[in-house]
């Protein structure tokens, strides 16, 4: 209604997120799955020939299961975006805003300091997310406190050197899924993805209303595609970004760990803002409990409509789901929080 920012001066607002319900009612299938491998905080996934490829910290590290990771190349500064080209040029976005193809640094503009996600479309264009003009991507927690919007998209045709600037005023664009000449872009901070035209720019909502963060998309088999969901939509968090004088003030004289905001992984310190419910009683810890961290990804048609989701709930363990790779019938989950590499079988039955 076109009164209710009105009233609510008067009413009060509600604090209101997504049911997990429909094609998101929880599970347990992720914390269910078979550990593929071991790694400290796997980010990117990105599967090309017989290889798996994943970043953890400052390097790329191919895996294979029941094998230790090899590492395939080491950088300054850590990963945080990986994609590779057709013709098998390996593409690696860092902390430091530098963007290295096949190992030769690229020329970017100004702009582009906080590169989230790296595609390449099937024609060859290179597709990149700058997720903040104000933020390095590690203080991402920052610029969501902050309400940041700062975010950008480019792209980089197939026979050109430069990057071009799509479109701007994105809350932090964390993923990207190339579809013919236009590209799906996972908007965190409010929670949609969105579509732009490869040659406009001009973009529009193509699903919305998600009861998490979304993070880094990728296509599936069948056409459609899978999202992943980095933390879960939480009533005191929503509630907290509605309250400006507190959060200026958390900011300044908390440490950022300790924060009333999402997180990757939780229950690692007595010291965790906690919320009413989510303390365990008796010893346990409900699975339906409100979280900071969770683990969410969801199949998605070729419309981009949810038609099913895998979990690992507020008392699981394989939390801050940023990637996932399809590969050979088998799904691969990198979980930030879970410090794994999870492998599930695609196939009728497999979970």
């Amino acid at each position: 209604m076109i009164l209710d920012p009105i009233l609510d001066i008067f009413r009060g607002k509600a604090v209101t997120i997504p049911p997990l319900d429909g094609a998101f009612r929880p599970n347990t299938v992720l914390d269910d799955a078979p550990v593929f491998s071991v790694l400290i905080e796997p980010d990117n996934l990105a599967a090309t020939g017989d290889r798996l490829l994943t970043s953890s910290g400052n390097g790329v590290f191919a895996i294979a299961g029941g094998a230790e990771p090899a590492v395939v190349e080491t950088f300054p500064s850590p990963v945080t975006a990986l994609a590779v080209s057709s013709s098998g040029d390996l593409t690696v976005g860092l902390e430091s805003g530098k963007l290295l193809i096949a190992g030769k640094e690229t020329v970017l503009p100004a702009e582009i300091r906080c590169i989230t996600a790296l595609a390449y479309a099937a024609d060859g264009t290179l597709w990149l997310a700058n997720g903040s003009a104000d933020h390095a991507p590690a203080q991402w927690a920052a610029d969501l406190m902050k309400k940041g919007a700062s975010g950008s998209l480019w792209k980089r045709e197939p026979q050109g050197s430069d990057f071009r600037k799509l479109a701007g005023d994105i809350a932090f664009p964390y993923g990207l899924h190339p579809v013919g000449r236009d590209v799906l872009v996972s908007e965190s901070w409010r929670h949609q993805i969105l579509r732009f035209d490869g040659t406009t720019g001009s973009g529009s909502t193509v699903l919305a209303h998600l009861p998490g963060y979304p993070s880094r998309l990728s296509p599936s088999a069948d056409g459609g595609g899978w999202l992943t969901l980095f933390a879960p939509r939480n009533r005191l968090i929503e509630f907290v970004l509605q309250e400006t004088h507190y959060r200026d003030d958390m900011i300044a004289e908390v440490p950022p760990e300790f924060w009333i905001a999402p997180a990757l992984a939780s229950n690692r310190s007595f010291l965790e803002p906690l919320q009413c419910g989510g303390i365990r009683t008796m010893g346990i810890h409900k699975p339906w409990s409100p979280s900071r961290s969770y683990g969410l990804v969801v199949k998605l048609d070729r419309n981009m409509r949810p038609q099913f989701s895998l979990h690992s709930r507020a008392n699981g363990t394989r939390h801050g789901i940023t990637s996932v790779a399809e590969k050979d019938g088998h799904l691969f989950i990198a979980s930030r929080g879970g410090d794994c590499v999870l492998a599930i079988d695609l196939a009728p039955g497999g979970f």
